[in-house]
């Protein structure tokens, strides 16, 4: 069993409500997630997938209500947020003149997580060893990718945020990534990830469609 770092915790959303551009992409969106739970995020391309994964992450404040670990506002202490987040959003930070397996060190050094028992066991996992020393100018789409998701799985974090995952990656890249999110879910971690193509967890997970608080801006004024 991987140890996560730090204890995983309730997660939740109450009555969160976001604007963007001056409108409101959702209102009084709420949702819980407990350690050892998937939540799936689907809708329209618009609908807010990607911003409720900033929202998670900390990365955007909500206009009303909040979003809590263990009760309490992650606004409170966000740097100790982020410590619980591995966030992979649609720019996976790959530098070309890098390796893939600098690249993925590169990135957990600076967040204090780089473990090289924990990287290798994620390539292995995502069967990069072979790929590990060359220049990722070198690779494909699909590969960064992977590099982008090795860093992520070897991050101990208890928290996974993944914006359109399996972007670029085959039929045996999808089977190693479900494979190693129910590995960590297994170890009472949490995932949310944003999808429109599907990914087989073999268990039930939550899914969450932000249209579904949608909200007109005259409507908004006039709650």
């Amino acid at each position: 069993m991987i140890q996560i770092h730090p204890t995983p915790s309730c997660l939740t959303a109450r009555e969160v409500s976001v604007f963007r551009s001056g409108k409101p992409i959702f209102t009084k969106l709420s949702t819980v997630i407990f350690p050892g739970q998937a939540l799936r995020l689907v809708g329209p391309n618009g609908c807010g997938k990607s911003t409720v994964l900033r929202l998670f992450a900390g990365l955007l404040s909500p206009i009303k209500g909040n979003v809590y670990w263990a009760n309490i506002p992650i606004k409170k202490d966000l740097s100790k947020h982020v410590n619980r987040v591995a966030y992979l959003g649609h720019k996976n930070a790959i530098k070309f003149s890098l390796t893939a397996r600098e690249n993925a060190k590169t990135l957990l050094t600076v967040s204090g997580r780089y473990s090289q028992s924990s990287l290798d066991r994620a390539f292995k996992m995502l069967e990069l060893e072979h790929l590990a020393g060359l220049p990722a100018g070198l690779l494909s789409e699909g590969q960064r990718n992977r590099v982008s998701l090795a860093r992520v799985i070897a991050s101990f974090c208890p928290l996974w945020l993944l914006d359109e995952p399996t972007t670029g990656l085959d039929s045996a890249a999808t089977n190693a990534l479900e494979n190693a999110i129910s590995l960590h879910l297994s170890d009472g971690g949490m995932v949310i990830f944003a999808t429109h193509s599907a990914i087989n967890l073999g268990q039930d997970d939550k899914t969450l469609d932000p249209s579904d608080f949608a909200c007109s801006l005259k409507l908004w004024e006039d709650i």
